[in-house]
C-alpha cells in the first residue's frame, strides 16, 4: 500500500505559479513511478504528468509542456509538479498518483491516488 498527501493548491492569478507536493508513505519511495492528474468542473480526469522511479524521465500531457514540471526527491518521499503561467482552463482538483510505471500512470491506470488539491486560476 502507499498513501499519497497532496499540498500546495490554492487561488492564483493568470501567470502566476503554484507548486503543488506530494508526500508518499507505506512503500519505498524509490521502487515506483509518480505522477499527477487533475480534474476539472464537469470533466474527466486527466493525465498531466508523469516521472520514472529514478526520476531520469518525464513525461507530460500536450497541454502543460513548457508550463509544468514534475521532479522527485527519493530522500524526502516526496514528489512536485511546479506550474508556472498559469491559464484559468489550468482550474482543477490536482491528484497526486503512484503505479509501477509511467505508462499506466499516463492512461490512468494508477493503483494508487491521494485525496486532490483544489488549483483555481482566476482571469
Amino acid at each position: 500500500q502507499v498513501q499519497l498527501v497532496e499540498s500546495g493548491g490554492g487561488l492564483v492569478q493568470t501567470g502566476g505559479s503554484l507548486r503543488l507536493s506530494c508526500a508518499a508513505s507505506g512503500r519505498t519511495f524509490s521502487s515506483i513511478a509518480m505522477g499527477w492528474s487533475r480534474q476539472a468542473p464537469g470533466k474527466e480526469r486527466e493525465f498531466v504528468a508523469a516521472i520514472t522511479r529514478s526520476g531520469d524521465t518525464t513525461y507530460y500531457a500536450d497541454s502543460v509542456k513548457g508550463r509544468f514540471t514534475i521532479s522527485r526527491d527519493n530522500a524526502k518521499n516526496t514528489v512536485y509538479l511546479q506550474m508556472n503561467s498559469l491559464r484559468p482552463e489550468d482550474t482543477a482538483v490536482y491528484y497526486c498518483n503512484a503505479d509501477k510505471s509511467p505508462p499506466r500512470i499516463a492512461t490512468m491506470r494508477s493503483a494508487y491516488w491521494g485525496q486532490g488539491t483544489q488549483v483555481t486560476v482566476s482571469s
